[in-house]
């Protein structure tokens, strides 16, 4: 690794790339007031970071302090049970970014369309690229000016959300969580996109530790930097929704890009442009930093010697992986495609696996190897640890388990492409 690359990320551009690698905000989370219904999407996003958020961010914590290595959970996965499943972890990571980083595309020319309607499907994809090439472009100047970018579309995205949830405080007229659940349909036909819109705004606690091997003190400060980052995130999502809600009430139009049309409710054109502009800058800043903590891994498994070296090569002078941001950047525009919703559901399908092999990992390291130095390690010894990687650990199956069978099909599908990328790499080298 190049000198230049190491310990250039500080404190604070770290706890603002784990906000956005975690969500960015409460856009999108719109979805979920429409499909489950005000009361029961409330308390889903109470209860998710306490049952999902809460022991991954541990499990990670007590990694990130014992090995605070580049590459983070590959290397992880990779000690605890071989180069092959290290390689899966990585590869099904990767894959899974094609779907989640092109969410963001999506997701920007979705919020566009309140100042532009009826965009054609041409326009949005050359919105989408245009969008994706641009924050390619920071990635490439390097490590440093990505994360304090990250700094700054952190502020300006969450400052319309404090403006909106005031404005919306002072005109609460209905109860928020009523009604509970949706009354047409059943609940288990929308637990599928709800649970899975859910977890999708609380995840990616793992994906920054990619990053560690480029960040100052790695292990205190991806510590420090979860700690700062919940909580922030919960109350981001929580108190717009409630105060949009009893401000608002209509639940049942609630979908994504709603927001606009909520400000426009609550403080009229100038609020709804505000917040339109702060979902804009929300999913730059997700793209931004997703695309910085994603392309590490294949940069990390060419490293290895696992993936062809040109996407291990670094600039020679900003000492960033050009290769794997370039060629990252390239799938995420052909998976700019589709739409939000199309991306979602698969989306968390492909990331449960993956975080399935880590939680593992997280359990067979701290059973294998009891003395490895951990600076800091989740308290409660054994019941501790399993209560860490069974709770989201369930979550996962049940996502999957609801995520229809074309998602099923799509997700097996991508999850076999690792043994087969394996396979093709070794029989070649």
């Amino acid at each position: 690794m190049s000198p230049r690359r190491r310990g250039e990320l500080g404190f604070l551009p770290l706890v603002a790339i784990l906000f956005f690698n975690v969500s960015g905000g409460p856009y999108g989370v719109e979805d979920a007031v429409g499909s489950l219904g005000p009361g029961l999407a409330l308390l889903l996003l109470l209860l998710t970071p306490l049952v999902w958020s809460l022991p991954v961010a541990l499990a990670m914590g007590e990694l990130a302090s014992a090995l605070p290595e580049e590459g983070g959970y590959v290397v992880w996965v990779q000690r605890a049970f071989g180069r092959f499943w290290g390689f899966q972890a990585g590869w099904w990571s990767w894959i899974n970014s094609f779907v989640d980083v092109a969410v963001y595309p999506a997701l920007f020319a979705e919020y566009l369309a309140a100042w532009r309607p009826g965009m054609s499907p041409l326009e949005r994809w050359a919105l989408a690229l245009a969008f994706i090439w641009i924050l390619t472009a920071i990635n490439l100047i390097g490590v440093r000016i990505t994360g304090w970018s990250a700094v700054v579309m952190a502020i300006v995205s969450l400052v319309p959300v404090v403006v909106l949830t005031i404005a919306s405080a002072t005109q609460l007229d209905e109860i928020p969580w009523r009604p509970f659940a949706v009354e047409e349909g059943s609940l288990l036909t929308n637990l599928g996109l709800g649970l899975a819109i859910m977890m999708w705004n609380y995840s990616g606690w793992d994906t920054p530790t990619t990053m560690l091997g480029e960040t100052r003190a790695p292990g205190p400060s991806f510590r420090r930097a979860m700690w700062v980052a919940l909580p922030l995130i919960t109350i981001a999502y929580v108190l717009p929704v409630a105060a949009g809600l009893s401000a608002v009430g209509d639940w049942q139009s609630w979908e994504t890009g709603h927001w606009p049309a909520v400000a426009l409710d609550v403080g009229g054109p100038w609020l709804a442009h505000v917040v339109t502009f702060g979902a804009v800058v929300a999913t730059a800043g997700l793209f931004l930093s997703l695309l910085l903590t994603n392309s590490r891994l294949p940069y990390g498994l060419a490293l290895d010697g696992q993936l062809p070296a040109p996407l291990a090569r670094l600039h020679p002078r900003f000492g960033t992986p050009w290769g794997a941001v370039l060629v990252s950047s390239v799938c995420y525009s052909l998976c700019a495609v589709w739409s939000f919703k199309d991306l979602i559901v698969l989306n968390i399908w492909l990331y449960s696996i993956a975080l399935l092999l880590e939680l593992a990992a997280f359990v067979a390291l701290r059973r294998r190897e009891p003395d490895l130095p951990r600076p800091w390690r989740v308290r409660g010894g054994a019941v501790g640890m399993w209560v860490v990687a069974a709770l989201p650990a369930l979550c996962c199956v049940l996502a999957m388990a609801t995520a229809g069978w074309t998602n099923t099909l799509v997700g097996v599908l991508a999850a076999l492409t690792g043994p087969l990328a394996y396979w093709i790499w070794r029989s070649s080298g």
